[in-house]
This record gives structure tokens, C-alpha cells and sequence, in this order.
């Protein structure tokens, strides 16, 4: 894990991930200049290095700072941005209020590396709206919490995915922030970036029962594949709960809810490390696609109570079908998004 790679400043959070196998590497490239966000870049090379521009990155046209040396090394790029967080509440049955939407890419974020623990392989994106007017986030904050695994297993906390050597997850966390009405509900908007050639579909995957994650049935996936022969190349993969709760057990599940898929044709990522990496303009190489995840419980009581939420994903390249071999690297566990 590295901070800031090539820049001394700390004003600003990218957070270098490399996963190194025996002919290939993963990167994982966390940034928050912009909406928070992670670029992810599967190569054919075990020794393939992070390069950045940071006058470039740090411009208000950060297109071509940031690349992988060498650049024929790489086999597929992706990332995923978090945008938005909307809040809500029903006044009564047919009738819902929504407060105005944080927009991720305006919060003001401190600086990961005071979070950053190099043996355990974690680190803390944490922020809050850099204006606030209603005063929610006076005494709260929003988090993101990566963690990278070295060997495989599976996690300790709930809902307790498996997870590889080259994986990492990320957890969401909303904690403290006061609620802007009675039994508030929150949904979280994500942005899937692929390249060009790639498109983007939801999965949903119903099993029957287990003892990590009792009376949790359905799996849901936002999965890249090919548009030549629909071979997937990375996902991002959840089940349909959070937690109410900084210790959870079983009984401190939050169901959840996808909206469906829909395209964000033109949309330019507000993420700097994104338009860094993919380009930006009509000729850039890459397509967007955003869905929205809601958790909160039925009635919204969930998070009324414990103003307290947590909610664990992976996105993960899937396969590498150019050289015929298989790679995984969970960014996330088992949980809501």
C-alpha cells in the first residue's frame, strides 16, 4: 500500500493497492480528488509500476496523469465511483420527502494517511460535506474502509465472505450524522466505469440458506463482460443486507434494495484519478452505467436509532481470457453495498 505515490503533499488521498501474482498484477488506485472512487488495472506483468502526473492530476484537466508502466502490459481497466448519497423519508403511505443530495465529490475528506496500518493492510476514507448547512454531519461522518488480504479465508466480521490472497473490500459506513427526518432512508448512488468494450449488467443470484448469512438469500452483482463473447471481466458483488450496528450480529441486519442498471451515456465522472486514467471528452474511451442501492430497514427505524450503518462490497477483475488464465480480487465482502 502506498500514499500518494511520487508526491510528498498530503492536502489530497490516492491510495496505490498492488497485488502482485507470478505473471501478473492488480491495482487498486483509491483516490478522493473528486467523488471517491477506485481505479482498478489487471496486467500481464508482475512488474508493471503506477505512474502519475501530479501537476497534471491536480489540474482542472487531469487527462493522461495517471497510467501503468509498461502500457502493453495491460490486459483490462475499470473503476467505480461513489457519488451520491440521497436521503429521504415517507411522510405517510403514498407520500415520500427527500432532502437535498449529498454530493460525495463536494464532501472534504482527511487525509488517509493517518488511518493507514501497513501490517494489517488498511486504511480510512473519511469525510464529511464540506457545506452543511442543516448541521447533520456536526457530530457524524461518511467512511470508506479498505482493507487487502494476503492470503485466502474468509472475513471474521459479518456477513463473512470468502475471500483470495489478491483480494480487497471496502466497507461504507455512515456513523453520527443526524437524520433530516422521522425514520430517514439513504441510497447510495455507484458508477461503473468500463472501457470501451465492455458492458455493464446486473445479476441477481438467489441460494438457499447458510450459517454466515442466515435468512439472506439473494446475491446481487453489477458484472462487466465482454460485448465480443460475454466472458465476464470483473464485478462488483454484494448481498442484500447491512448493519445497524459497530459490532454486529445476526439480528442487526438491514435488508437492501438495487434499483436497476441504467446508462449515463456522457456523464463525465467527477473523479480525477478517472478522467485521469480513462481520458474525458466525447473520444474517451470508456462508458458509464449507475445504479442505486437503498438500505434502512422498512421503516426507516434502523438508522433512526443507532444513527449507525455499515455496509461491505467487492469489485473485482473476473478473468483475463488473453492468456487463458483466471484472476480474482474481491473488492469487497460479502454485504450490502
Amino acid at each position: 500500500m502506498q500514499y500518494n505515490p511520487g508526491w510528498n503533499g498530503s492536502s489530497v488521498n490516492v491510495l496505490h493497492v498492488r497485488a502482485v501474482g507470478r505473471s501478473d498484477a492488480l491495482h487498486y488506485v483509491w483516490s478522493s480528488i473528486g467523488a471517491p472512487s477506485v481505479l482498478l488495472v489487471a496486467t500481464r506483468s508482475p512488474d508493471s509500476s503506477l505512474s502519475i502526473d501530479w501537476g497534471r492530476l491536480l489540474s482542472p484537466a487531469p487527462a493522461g496523469a495517471v497510467w501503468i508502466d509498461p502500457p502493453g502490459s495491460v490486459a483490462y481497466a475499470a473503476a467505480v465511483v461513489f457519488t451520491k448519497l440521497f436521503e429521504y423519508s415517507k411522510a405517510d403511505a403514498s407520500e415520500e420527502v427527500f432532502y437535498p443530495t449529498y454530493d460525495l465529490s463536494d464532501f472534504s475528506w482527511d487525509s488517509i494517511n493517518r488511518t493507514m496500518n501497513h501490517t494489517a493492510l488498511t486504511a480510512e476514507l473519511r469525510g464529511v460535506p464540506a457545506s452543511d448547512p442543516s448541521g447533520s454531519f456536526s457530530n457524524g461522518s461518511l467512511a470508506f474502509r479498505v482493507t487487502a488480504y494476503e492470503s485466502g479465508g474468509r472475513d471474521g466480521a459479518l456477513p463473512g465472505l470468502l475471500h483470495t490472497a489478491n483480494s480487497s473490500k471496502v466497507e461504507f459506513v455512515l456513523a453520527g450524522a443526524a437524520p433530516r427526518g422521522n425514520g430517514s432512508r439513504f441510497v447510495l448512488e455507484v458508477a461503473a466505469v468500463e472501457e470501451r468494450g465492455a458492458a455493464s449488467r446486473l445479476r441477481s443470484v438467489r441460494s438457499i440458506d447458510d450459517e454466515y448469512t442466515p435468512t439472506i438469500f439473494e446475491t446481487l452483482s453489477l458484472v462487466a463482460e465482454s460485448q465480443n463473447d460475454s466472458s465476464a471481466l470483473s464485478f462488483l458483488q454484494w448481498k442484500a443486507t447491512a448493519y445497524g450496528s459497530q459490532h454486529p450480529a445476526r439480528g442487526d441486519g438491514i435488508q437492501c434494495h438495487a434499483g436497476g442498471l441504467r446508462a449515463a451515456s456522457g456523464t463525465r465522472p467527477r473523479s480525477a484519478v478517472v478522467r485521469a486514467y480513462f481520458g474525458d471528452g466525447a473520444g474517451s474511451a470508456y462508458s458509464v452505467s449507475a445504479i442505486n442501492v437503498s438500505f434502512g430497514g422498512e421503516d426507516g427505524g434502523a438508522y433512526q436509532e443507532q444513527r449507525y450503518l455499515s455496509c461491505t462490497l467487492p469489485p473485482t477483475p473476473e478473468s483475463h481470457r488473453q492468456n487463458r488464465h483466471r484472476t480474482t480480487a474481491r473488492f469487497g465482502s460479502e454485504g450490502a453495498l
